[in-house]
Order: C-alpha cells, then structure tokens, then sequence
C-alpha cells in the first residue's frame, strides 16, 4: 500500500499545506513537528516558485518571502531529509512542474525517493500531459498526485481510474486562500470517484474554519488547508509553530468530533474491497453453511 494512503487509515485526514522556507528553514521544520504533534496526518510541503500560478495572494507571498532568503530545492530536499529523522508521517511536495523539469524529472523523483518525500502534487500539470512524469515518479516509487476541479466534469472518472496515493479535490475555482462559503456540489464529485476508485480524496482551496474543515472531511476523506496556516506563519514568524500547532489541533479536533454530521464516509464496497482484499463473495458463507450442515446432519 502507498504511504500516503496510511494517513487516511485512522479517520479523517488533516492535511496541512506549508511553504518551505517561509521565513527560514528551521522554523519550517519546527512548524512541521509542531503540525505532526498535534494531529495532522500527511503534509504538504510547498517547493517556493516564482510564479506559482495556482496560488492566491497568501501564498504567493510566502513564495516571495522563501525565495528571497535564498531557498532552493536542493536545499528543501535537505530539510526533508533532516525532518525524516523523527517525522514518520507521509510527505508530499506541491511544486509546479516547471521546478521539476528544471530540476530533471528523473533527478527529482530519485531524490524524493532517497529523502523521503512519498508524494508530488503539480496543480499546473494537465492529466493528459502527466505521461512526462508519471513514469518516472512511479519507478522512484513516489505518487504523482491527481487534482479534479469543479470544470473536471467528464473527466472526473477517466482521472479517479489512474489516481495514486490520493485525490486532491479543489473545492472551488480560482485560486488558493480563505473562503466564507464553499458553493461546489462535492458530493457529487466524490461519488464518482468512489464509482471508479478506492483511492482516498480529500478536499482543498479555501477551508479556512474548524466547521468548514469538518463539512467538507465529512464528504470525502480528508481536509487541506493552506493559506490560514500561512497567515499564522505570516503574523508569528519564528514564533509560528506554538500556533500552527494549536490550529491543526483545533482542526483535527474538528474532524474527530463532528463529522458524523455530515453522513457515511464510506461505501460499503470499498470497506469490503479495502478490509478482505477483493469484492464482497456470498460463496464463502454458503460454503461454510453446506459443510456445517453436511457433517451435522450427515448430508
């Protein structure tokens, strides 16, 4: 089983998004134990870019402020590599596919494989260019992670068939950073990913309160949440990760204590499918049914 698919073993998932570097590198890792001590369950780790398209004004901040301090992706790649030290949880990059084409496709994924990094999320990559690295993130044995929009529409399915590690679902259109409501029909998003995959989803862009976090867990298998994490390191600096860890707790909290509200999160399918291994087989009972009686009665 792909790691990331670990952090959705035990409930719903929290998955906070951090931008490496942003103001220093030791205060991203002091942050990223400080999110893992207090309930997230894989991270996204930002690669700063220099036009990260997908990214609201928050975000995009961070990059500016991560690049001006001199990061480099050798030098986040380190920084994993140092977290992996005692961060047992899964990792995953949110980069842009310019940084790993620079970089070398081949180059990049072997590194993630070597520092540990189980993951790469690359929002501009359209599915049908994802050939280019597909393959090679898949001989590193790392997942190129799948996004779906609200405009996914028809390709909703074709995308869930090939999802890897999980299913990024981008709640609403444009780009990242809080929003008041959330109008996008999940729901019906996430049942036809569950019609065609058992790969977890989780839901990102713009969930920015406990409630929100709990409503749109409660629809699919997890919740990301990126720039109200960023306003926290914006605002505290150095002294961010007290914080940050205090508001993945109350998120994580709230994923624990209301999702229930909002309905079954799995398919009874998918609970046969993922716990034996294959789909539900009546002969097994009427087996055991046939001997039981064929040896009592002498049948």
């Amino acid at each position: 089983m792909s790691n990331i698919r670990s952090a959705f073993a035990n409930g719903k998932a929290f998955i906070p998004f951090i931008t490496c570097g942003d103001p220093d590198l030791e205060t991203t890792a002091n942050v990223v134990r400080a999110a893992v001590e207090n309930g997230a369950d894989l991270i996204e780790l930002g690669i700063p870019f220099s036009d990260p398209t997908a990214e609201g004004p928050v975000i995009q901040g961070a990059n500016i402020r991560a690049l001006a301090g001199g990061v480099t992706t050798d030098k986040v790649f380190e920084l994993v590599k140092e977290l992996r030290r005692d961060v047992k949880i899964p990792l995953a990059f949110m980069t842009y596919a310019n940084v790993v084409f620079s970089y070398d496709a081949e180059r990049f994924m072997a590194r993630c494989c070597e520092c540990g990094v189980d993951g790469v999320i690359l929002p501009d990559l359209p599915f049908e260019e994802k050939g280019e690295f597909s393959a090679v993130a898949k001989q590193y044995g790392v997942d190129l992670i799948s996004l779906i929009a609200p405009t996914s529409a028809n390709r909703v399915a074709m995308i869930a068939k090939e999802a890897e590690g999980f299913i990024y679902v981008v709640s609403s259109l444009g780009v990242t950073g809080e929003r008041s409501q959330i109008t996008t029909n999940i729901g019906e998003i996430v049942k036809v990913i569950r019609e065609n995959t058992n790969v977890p989803c989780a839901v990102g862009f713009g969930i920015s309160t406990p409630e929100q976090a709990a409503e749109m867990a409660g629809l699919s298998d997890g919740a990301i949440v990126g720039s109200a994490i960023i306003r926290i390191i914006e605002k505290y600096g150095k002294d961010a990760p007290k914080y940050v860890g205090e508001f993945v707790k109350s998120m994580k909290d709230a994923l624990r204590s209301r999702v229930w509200q909002h309905g079954r999160a799995k398919e009874p399918q998918w609970l046969v499918q993922s716990l034996c291994g294959g789909a539900f087989d009546a002969a097994h009972y009427t087996n055991y049914l046939k001997n039981k009686y064929t040896e009592l009665y002498g049948l």
